[in-house]
């Protein structure tokens, strides 16, 4: 299915990144001339979304003047100015926003580099993957030797029917997860108005059997500390030579 509606997480506080982010909110720092959350919104753009809600909290108001400019699909602000509300309660409050459609939910410092032209993106190969009927959600995962600035923690174990288990020692396909869901908003009809981890519903969905993994194609990149701006933009600079020869 073509998912035309989003949610970008982006309301943390960036703290591992500071000194830069006492004055300009993480999803505004730059990575290779472009602000992450950019990387972002122009992959949701590209896939066919035409909305997305984005959740603003720390040092909100540069946040609303970028993405005041933002004009290839439309910005709905859900503000977390006084309460912030973690992982799932910022995608439950922010849900409220959008209809009951299928959404792609992304994190704001996480992105990925690679797609080839003439083939489907990653979100819209998540998009086509998802299956509401066997599904809670479809998390787009990547394998550790594509990743650049994680800290080598394998998040689920992927069965060759796309199911995901979390991970534990000895398992085998080990992947990780990179920050974009395909799921159905209703979802979280039962979810608590406070602010809670979005992990609680990775774990009810694979308690049911209905949590299920698609394979980025492409390399995939997590910016949360000062050190990992080099190391992207290194990995960015690499990639598009080879990609140009």
């Amino acid at each position: 299915m073509t998912i035309k509606q989003a949610m970008v997480l982006a309301a943390g506080l960036g703290t591992r990144m500071r000194p830069i982010t006492d004055n300009i909110p993480k999803p505004l720092v730059k990575i290779a001339g472009k602000p992450m959350i950019d990387y972002a919104l122009d992959a949701l753009a590209d896939a066919g979304v035409e909305r997305a809600v984005v959740n603003v909290h720390y040092l909100a108001d540069q946040m609303l003047d970028h993405l005041g400019s933002y004009r290839r699909m439309e910005i709905i602000i859900s503000d977390e100015r006084e309460h912030l509300m973690n992982s799932g309660g910022g995608l439950a409050k922010g849900l409220m926003l959008l209809d009951r459609d299928a959404v792609l939910v992304m994190n704001a410092d996480l992105f990925w580099i690679g797609e080839r032209d003439g083939v489907p993106t990653n979100l819209e190969r998540l998009g086509e993957f998802f299956d509401p009927e066997r599904m809670d959600m479809a998390l787009l995962c990547v394998e550790l030797q594509h990743t650049t600035g994680h800290n080598g923690k394998r998040d689920f174990s992927l069965a060759q029917d796309g199911r995901l288990t979390r991970y534990g020692d000895g398992m085998v396909d080990p992947v990780v997860y990179a920050g974009a869901i395909a799921m159905s908003p209703s979802l979280f009809d039962d979810a608590p108005s406070d602010a809670f981890n979005l992990n609680i519903y990775f774990d009810k969905a694979i308690a049911r059997g209905r949590l299920y993994g698609l394979v980025l194609q492409g390399h995939w990149l997590t910016v949360g500390t000062l050190e990992a701006i080099g190391e992207a933009e290194e990995t960015i600079r690499r990639i598009s030579e080879v990609a140009s020869t």
